[in-house]
């Protein structure tokens, strides 16, 4: 099992490294230079470190299928990290992986890893978004300014096809959003960090004027590996009800491959 790792030395790397104690157990140590709205470090950037000790715990390079459930806020500071081998299967091995703070469970995840490099019948009944090119994209002034407090905007570049309406107070837009997405360092996106990226999105529930939301469980697909360069993506939320509701995410590579999807759902508060 290799464990080189091509984009060492970028940010979210060495956010997200791990360091392992014993057999299945891993520290690591959460920054604070992914925090959200909500002041607490991204659900997509915990769950990437979680990941992170998982695939040093089996033998299949890609992760095909992650489901998480988030417990308690993430903050700042030491993590332990438990991981277990559920099964090792010839075309697929999957575990499971525990995320504790101070003596509390904050995530539980499961992951399936498989090989994206086999090949295999295709069929895409819907394609990318439809984007000008990012250079023709908007950056948003309160982006380009980085908000306080909100440091992954330090971390992640967005364009947008036109300026997002609730950046002006405007409630009344439909929540659904394209946009382009990569890393602010230069990082190419890889299998490792979709299932986080895939959390990085500004909530599209921001368009009907609700600003806090944290995500209860997340479930993401990847599907292929992706070619390096700007990141096509959509979410979008359908239905909110009792103060729950779900977002999908897609994102398309440069090349116009589906390379990641996700549904979470989330809580408003």
């Amino acid at each position: 099992m290799s464990l080189d790792h091509p984009t060492e030395g970028h940010e979210f790397d060495r956010d997200t490294r791990v360091d392992k104690r014993a057999d299945g157990e891993f520290t690591a140590a959460f920054t604070d230079g992914w925090t959200t709205f909500t002041s607490h470090p991204n659900g997509g950037y915990v769950l990437g470190t979680a990941l992170n000790a998982l695939r040093q715990t089996l033998s299949q390079p890609d992760p095909i299928a992650v489901s998480a459930f988030y417990l308690r806020p993430a903050a700042p500071g030491p993590a332990l990290l438990r991981t277990e081998t559920v099964r090792e299967g010839r075309r697929t091995a999957t575990g499971a992986v525990v995320v504790e703070q101070g003596g509390k469970e904050i995530l539980r995840a499961t992951a399936t890893y498989g090989d994206l490099s086999a090949e295999g019948r295709e069929l895409h009944l819907e394609g990318a978004p439809e984007l000008p090119s990012p250079e023709d994209c908007h950056v948003p002034a309160e982006f380009a300014d980085k908000p306080e407090g909100v440091t992954i905007a330090h971390r992640i570049e967005y364009r947008y096809p036109e300026r997002p309406g609730w950046l002006d107070g405007k409630k009344d837009g439909t929540p659904r959003v394209d946009f382009w997405m990569r890393f602010a360092d230069g990082r190419d996106a890889d299998v490792h960090s979709l299932p986080a990226m895939v959390d990085f999105a500004v909530p599209a529930v921001l368009e009907i004027g609700e600003f806090t939301t944290i995500t209860v469980e997340l479930s993401t697909h990847v599907r292929a590996r992706p070619a390096p360069g700007w990141l096509a993506c959509r979410v979008f939320t359908k239905h909110l009800s009792h103060g729950l509701h779900e977002e999908d995410m897609e994102i398309w590579d440069s090349e116009g491959t589906l390379v990641a999807q996700a549904r979470q759902l989330a809580m408003l508060l």
